[in-house]
C-alpha cells in the first residue's frame, strides 16, 4: 500500500520576539521574566497543536532562541537571511525585526530575496530599494510532492512615516500634519507594500515558470489581499488550452481551494484593530495545491485559523501573546 504522506504549512507573527535583556524599539519596552516565560509556553504550546510541517514567522528579534524552541519541537533546520538592527547608543535596544523560517524538512536551499533590477526599473523605483523585512526564498524535495518554494514575508506596515520636517518639524497636533499622514503618508505606504508585494509576485511567477516548482507565498502581508496595494497577486489567468504556458503559473488564496471554506461563513480574522476584525495573513498557493485540478497530487487541502489567544475587545496589545492568529494550511496527497 502506497504511503500517504500529509504536509502543514503555517504563519505565525510572534509579536515582538525579543528575549530578555534585550528590548524593542525603546529602551522601557522589554520582557520581565515572567512575561517571557508565559509567551515562550504560548508559542510553544500553539506550535505543538499545530504541528507544522514547516512553519515561517514574524517579528524575530532573537533567532537564536527562536531556533533553539523549534529545534526541541521537531522543527530542526532553521534559516534567517538578515539580523535586527541594534541602536548605536544602547545596543541591547533592537530595532527591524525579521523573518525566519522552520522545517522538519532540510532546505535545498534558501537566501534573501534580491529584487530583479529591470523589474525595479519598469516600476520606475528610482532610489535604491530595501524591503522593510527581507523575504525569504526557501525551496524544499517534497516527498510524494516534489520540488516546492516557499517565501517568507511580511509586507510594509500600514503605519505611516512622519512628514513633520517637511512642515519645519511640525507638532503631531497640527492639523496639516494630521491631514497629510492620513492621504499622503497612507498612500505613500501602500505604494512601498505595493512594490514589496510585486517583487515578489514576479519572482514567484517566474520561478514557476524556469523551476516548474509549486510556490508558497506565505507570511504577514498587513493588508486585505483585496486592497488595491495587493489585489493584483491573485490574478488568474484565462483557461486557454493554446496558452499553455500562461496557464502555469499564477497563485491563488489558499482559503479559496480549501475543503472546509464553507464551515467558517467567511474568511476568519487574523487581527483586530479597535475591535474590527481584518484579515492581514495569507497563504497563497499555485496550482499544484489545488485539488480540484485532475492531474493534481493533492486529495484534500483544508484551511486553519488558530485565534483563540485574540479579544477583539483589548484595545492594547499584550506582549505575552500575539495580536495575530497563527494560520495554516493542511494537505493530504492522493
Amino acid at each position: 500500500m502506497a504511503q500517504k504522506h500529509t504536509y502543514k504549512f503555517a504563519s505565525f507573527n510572534l509579536l515582538n520576539f525579543a528575549a530578555p535583556h534585550y528590548s524593542f524599539y525603546q529602551l522601557d519596552e522589554s520582557y520581565n521574566d515572567t512575561q517571557w516565560l508565559t509567551k515562550t509556553q504560548f508559542i510553544t504550546g500553539l506550535i505543538q497543536h499545530m504541528d507544522p510541517s514547516v512553519i515561517v514567522f514574524q517579528e524575530v528579534f532573537s533567532p537564536e532562541t527562536l531556533a533553539t524552541l523549534c529545534e526541541d519541537l521537531g522543527l530542526p533546520y532553521f534559516a534567517t537571511v538578515d539580523t535586527p538592527k541594534p541602536d548605536l547608543v544602547y545596543p541591547n535596544v533592537l530595532f527591524n525585526p525579521i523573518v525566519a523560517i522552520a522545517s522538519k524538512f532540510p532546505f535545498k536551499s534558501f537566501t534573501p530575496l534580491e529584487p530583479c533590477p529591470e523589474l525595479l526599473e519598469y516600476l520606475n523605483n528610482q532610489h535604491q530599494f530595501k524591503f522593510n523585512r527581507t523575504p525569504i526564498k526557501c525551496s524544499f524535495e517534497l516527498p510524494g510532492f516534489g520540488l516546492t518554494t516557499v517565501y517568507a514575508v511580511h509586507f510594509k506596515s500600514q503605519r505611516v512615516h512622519s512628514m513633520a520636517h517637511m512642515l519645519g518639524n511640525a507638532s503631531v497636533e497640527d492639523p496639516l500634519l494630521t491631514l497629510l499622514h492620513q492621504t499622503v503618508g497612507t498612500m505613500q505606504s501602500q505604494i512601498s507594500r505595493s512594490l514589496e508585494a510585486s517583487i515578489v509576485y514576479y519572482d514567484a511567477l517566474k520561478t514557476q515558470r524556469e523551476k516548474g516548482a509549486a510556490t508558497l507565498v506565505m507570511g504577514d502581508f498587513n493588508d486585505h489581499i483585496a486592497s488595491p496595494a495587493l489585489s493584483f497577486m491573485t490574478q488568474q489567468f484565462p483557461t486557454s488550452a493554446i496558452h499553455q504556458d500562461v496557464n502555469s503559473v499564477g497563485l491563488f488564496d489558499s482559503f479559496c481551494l480549501a475543503d472546509n471554506q464553507l464551515s467558517f461563513g467567511q474568511k476568519p480574522p487574523t487581527h483586530y484593530y479597535q475591535g474590527a476584525g481584518n484579515t492581514l495573513d495569507y497563504i497563497l498557493t499555485s496550482k499544484e495545491f489545488n485539488p480540484n485540478l485532475e492531474q493534481s497530487k493533492v486529495r484534500r487541502l483544508t484551511y486553519h485559523n488558530y485565534a483563540s489567544h485574540l479579544d477583539p475587545k483589548r484595545d492594547e496589545e499584550d506582549i505575552r501573546y500575539s495580536d495575530h492568529a497563527a494560520i495554516a494550511i493542511e494537505m493530504i496527497l492522493q
